[in-house]
């Protein structure tokens, strides 16, 4: 689908309708190509646990947490 700058902003619903349908949006401002909106790819066996950080803190849990928030903070450099 091709829509203009004022297509985005009077025709929003047509456009998250084609998102939709995963088609991808072509923006043009003057006719000429400026972007593309691309919709978002859905993985349906991705689970919470196997995101890297989850159970990251199963060891430390004996530390307070703002000890391991300023450890996570801390600078990259020591001045």
């Amino acid at each position: 689908m091709k829509a203009s700058v004022v297509d985005l902003r009077y025709k929003m619903n047509d456009i998250l309708k084609a998102l939709a349908r995963n088609e991808e949006v072509t923006v043009l401002y003057h006719g000429k190509v400026k972007g593309v909106i691309v919709p978002v790819k859905k993985d349906a066996n991705k689970k919470v646990t196997d995101h890297p950080f989850f159970g990251m803190l199963k060891d430390n849990d004996k530390k307070p947490v703002q000890e391991i928030v300023d450890e996570l903070r801390k600078p990259r450099y020591d001045i």
